[in-house]
C-alpha cells in the first residue's frame, strides 16, 4: 500500500485529470463515454445483485442475513470495473476533486460542472443498460426477481427524504473509502480487494448509492412497481445531496486536513504555539 499522504497526491493528481476532460469543450465527448461506461457498470453489479440475491427466497425467508449477503458480494463489480477502465462516477468523484479543489489548483465552478455532467452521464448509462439488456431481454420478469426489484424500487422511493440523505452519506462514505483504498494499492488483487469490502458494507447495509438507485428504480419500473417520476425524482435528489457529504466530506476533505502539506503545517504551528505557552508558564 502506498502511505496516506501518497494516496492524497494521487487523488490531487486524478482530479486535476477529471477536472481538465469537464473544464474543456473539446474533453466533454470522451467525458460523456467514460461516464456512460461507469454507469451501465453499476448497473451491472445492481443487476446481478439482484439475481443472485433474490435467487433463493425458500433460504433466504428463513435466513434473511443470507440475502444481503449474497447481494453485497455481487455489487461491487460495479466500482471495480469503474477503477480498473478508469470510468467516470460521480461518487468517487465527490471525493477525489477536493485535494486540488482545497489546493487551489482549481475552482468550485471545476467541480460543480464534472460533477453535473459525470451525474448525467451515470443517469444516461444507468438507463440505457436498464432498458436495453434488462427490460427487453426480460432479465427480471420471472419470479422471484419480478418481485424482488419492484419491492426495491418501491422501498426506495417511500423513504422519507431526511432518511435517504443520511442512508446517502453512509453509502459514499464507504464507496469513497473504497476508491481511496483502490488509489492507495499496488496491484491488481489489492484494489480488487479494495473495492469489495467496503461497497459490500453499504450494501448489505442497505445505504443508498445515487448512481446504484438509476437502476433499481427504472428497472422496478419496467416490472410494473407503483413507482412515479417524481417519487424517482425526490429519491435521486436526497441520496445525492447525501452522498455529495459522504464522499466530499468525509473522505476527500477530512484526508486533505490530516495529511496535506497544509494540514501538517498547520498542526506544527499549533504544537510551536503549544510549545512556546508551555515554556512561557515554567519561566513564570
Amino acid at each position: 500500500m502506498k502511505t496516506q499522504k501518497e494516496i492524497l497526491d494521487a487523488a490531487a493528481e486524478a482530479g486535476l485529470r477529471k477536472a481538465a476532460l469537464s473544464s474543456c469543450r473539446e474533453n466533454w465527448g470522451r467525458l460523456a463515454v467514460l461516464s456512460v461506461m461507469a454507469g451501465a457498470f453499476i448497473s451491472l453489479g445492481g443487476v446481478l445483485s439482484v439475481i443472485i440475491g433474490f435467487g433463493f427466497p425458500e433460504i433466504s425467508a428463513q435466513n434473511p442475513g443470507l440475502q444481503k449477503l449474497l447481494s453485497a458480494l455481487a455489487f461491487p463489480i460495479g466500482l471495480f470495473l469503474v477503477v480498473t477502465f478508469g470510468a467516470e462516477l460521480f461518487t468517487g468523484n465527490n471525493a477525489v476533486l477536493m485535494p486540488s479543489f482545497l489546493g487551489r489548483r482549481y475552482g468550485f465552478g471545476a467541480v460543480a460542472a464534472n460533477w453535473t455532467l459525470v451525474w448525467l452521464g451515470n443517469f444516461a448509462g444507468a438507463l440505457l443498460f436498464t432498458y436495453f439488456l434488462v427490460a427487453v431481454p426480460g432479465l427480471l420478469d420471472s419470479e422471484p426477481y419480478r418481485s424482488a426489484i419492484v419491492n426495491v424500487a418501491q422501498s426506495k422511493t417511500s423513504l422519507a427524504p431526511m432518511v435517504c440523505f443520511l442512508k446517502g452519506i453512509g453509502a459514499n462514505w464507504c464507496v469513497c473509502l473504497a476508491v481511496w483504498l483502490a488509489l492507495g494499492a499496488k496491484t491488481l488483487p489489492g484494489k480488487t480487494l479494495s473495492c469489495w469490502i467496503p461497497v459490500a458494507a453499504f450494501v448489505a447495509l442497505g445505504y443508498e448509492h445515487c448512481i446504484a438507485n438509476m437502476f433499481f428504480i427504472p428497472a422496478g419500473m419496467f416490472a410494473g412497481a407503483d413507482v412515479t417520476l417524481a417519487g424517482m425524482g425526490r429519491n435521486l435528489i436526497a441520496s445525492t445531496a447525501g452522498n455529495i457529504a459522504g464522499g466530499a466530506l468525509f473522505v476527500g476533505c477530512l484526508s486533505y486536513w490530516l495529511h496535506s502539506e497544509r494540514g501538517r503545517a498547520r498542526d506544527n504551528s499549533v504544537g510551536v504555539t503549544l510549545m512556546s505557552t508551555e515554556k512561557q508558564k515554567n519561566v513564570e
